[in-house]
């Protein structure tokens, strides 16, 4: 497994495309309310990318068989990942919903995702919604060069677990560059001191997916819609990483206003 490092001109990059994932995701998180639908919040999301002159990853994106046909990932409440925006899904309070925001700039990817809630939601709904992106950041602490790809999985599964959640095994974190998926695979469970050696270059999309309930889940009949076994909701938070000599250095962090 060869894990690609960036050279300076590629973390140049990196950061531009990341910061222009990070301010999408940011003013996508702002428009979420009852009543609107996840087709009208991804339509906000491709207008938000075309004006900084990027391009969705997600759109035409090929896995199988089909293409995925929408701009950003919208996943409510049971749904983990690849929810695709429909006129017929309409937010309600008390709702959860997954944003992921994945962009191609000047040949670069920046991948990020936060999990809000529409108004107020159950306390332990609340509580997973926490419980993920607090682990997100126990994971990014862990991404220190000369520890291993496992010191993340480990620290995010023992947290999460530790609050009685489950992390689903079918998806995990992966690196990030020229390409959306590139090695090493980052899963949200693990045991310490397994898998590659962190190395300074290295762009990591690290993003636990939590489930309230069981992390068994299966893939909805559109081939891209990843909801839980049990229907209980799930929460995914994601930052692209830079690993560095001083530290892990969080890339997707939006323009200022």
């Amino acid at each position: 497994m060869s894990i690609p490092i960036k050279n300076a001109e590629g973390i140049r990059r990196m950061r531009e495309a990341c910061s222009i994932a990070a301010t999408v995701l940011a003013k996508m998180k702002e428009q979420v309310r009852p009543g609107i639908t996840t087709y009208d919040l991804d339509q906000i999301g491709r207008e938000l990318i075309a004006s900084f002159g990027a391009r969705s990853a997600c759109y035409g994106y090929q896995l199988h068989a089909s293409r995925y046909p929408a701009y950003t990932c919208l996943s409510v409440n049971e749904e983990v990942v690849h929810g695709i925006g429909s006129l017929k899904r309409i937010l309600r309070q008390g709702d959860i919903i997954s944003l992921d925001v994945v962009v191609e700039y000047n040949g670069y990817i920046g991948d990020n995702a936060v999990t809000v809630p529409v108004g107020p939601v159950a306390p332990r709904v609340a509580e997973l919604l926490k419980v993920t992106e607090e682990a997100l950041a126990i994971g990014i602490a862990q991404a220190q060069v000369g520890n291993r790809i496992g010191d993340i999985s480990h620290a995010v599964q023992t947290y999460v677990e530790a609050a009685g959640f489950s992390v689903v095994r079918e998806m995990v974190g992966h690196g990030v560059g020229q390409s959306m998926h590139e090695e090493p695979q980052i899963p949200n469970f693990g045991r310490k001191n397994s898998g590659e050696k962190i190395k300074p270059g290295m762009t990591l999309a690290i993003e636990p997916m939590v489930n309230l309930g069981r992390y068994a889940v299966r893939t909805l009949s559109d081939h891209w819609t990843v909801v839980t076994a049990d229907g209980q909701p799930s929460a995914h938070f994601e930052h692209t990483v830079l690993t560095t000599d001083s530290g892990p250095e969080i890339l997707t962090i939006p323009r200022a206003s």
